[in-house]
């Protein structure tokens, strides 16, 4: 008998242990895991990310593109002329957001929603992808042709957000994209053009990281002398802030602008120095600590 329990002491604690490590498994497996921050900001650098406003969040957002830098020492590479846009964007919950924003250039308007249809996560709920719709409208207040009507000045967009955080460090994104204009600038252009967008995130350190976005135009829709944006930008993030110093082909910064209207070529020099500044508010109510 001394010897079964001796035997039985030695054993139950391993056993005790295996059945521990069981039961972290299986509460492990049933556990749901949400990737969070795939970018750190609603933007890329011109196009939207996947992510939105949290609830009850306002983010204000300034974004500045000066001329071209091909423009010489006289007009200080481009430094003397800019161009800006303001926008705000608020969190109606943590998956559905609206924006407005007012650009200088064009004196465009534009209104936007964006909704979060899959979130990445691994665990029970394992989802391979973060997808955001996004849709907006655009108006052109600025009428070089008096006759065009409000109409005629309108552009729609619409957007499938699709993006994976491969590792704490890299992410990627795809998005393909339909807009629509009423009137386009150059008569023999499509009305509605189809385009996709690729963007990446990659992180350097704790706050910072490098973005970069490139959109792709179809063939035979807008005119030659167009070309496809280009943008590159180095990020930091300090506490509700996120600023980005930034290069791209683009001066406008809405989608019907920097995606159907770019006519700057980074092989010509004619690229656009910039910058993003986003501070997010909060206007969550706190939670009183119990008496």
């Amino acid at each position: 008998m001394k010897k079964l329990y001796l035997i039985l002491f030695i054993i139950l604690p391993f056993t005790s242990l295996a059945q521990d490590d069981l039961m972290k498994m299986v509460s492990d497996s049933n556990e749901v895991i949400v990737r969070s921050a795939t970018f750190k900001a609603t933007r890329i650098i011109n196009g939207h990310s996947v992510e939105t406003v949290g609830k009850n969040n306002l983010d204000f957002i300034i974004s500045h593109r000066f001329d071209r830098v091909n423009r010489g020492f006289d007009e200080f590479f481009g430094l003397d002329a800019a161009t800006n846009r303001l926008g705000l964007e608020y969190g109606l919950n943590d998956r559905l957001m609206v924006g407005i924003g007012r650009s200088s250039f064009q004196k465009m308007y534009d209104f936007f929603g964006k909704y979060k249809l899959l979130r990445q996560s691994s665990g029970a709920g394992n989802i391979p992808i973060s997808l955001t719709l996004f849709s907006g409208y655009s108006l052109r207040t600025q009428n070089a042709t008096p006759s065009l009507s409000g109409f005629d000045r309108s552009s729609y967009t619409s957007q499938l957000l699709i993006a994976r955080k491969f590792s704490e460090g890299f992410s990627l994104q795809l998005s393909p994209t339909l807009i629509h204009r009423n009137r386009p600038d150059i008569f023999t252009d499509s009305k509605t053009v189809i385009a996709t967008g690729i963007g990446g995130r990659m992180k350097l350190t704790k706050r910072t990281s490098i973005n970069g976005e490139y959109h792709y135009v179809l063939p035979n829709q807008i005119d030659d002398n167009y070309t496809n944006n280009l943008s590159f930008s180095f990020d930091l993030e300090t506490g509700g802030h996120v600023f980005q110093l930034l290069f791209t082909n683009s001066f406008g910064m809405t989608e019907r602008q920097f995606i159907t209207e770019t006519d700057g070529s980074w092989g010509s020099g004619d690229i656009h120095f910039g910058f993003n500044i986003s501070r997010t508010f909060s206007f969550e109510k706190k939670k009183k600590a119990n008496q």
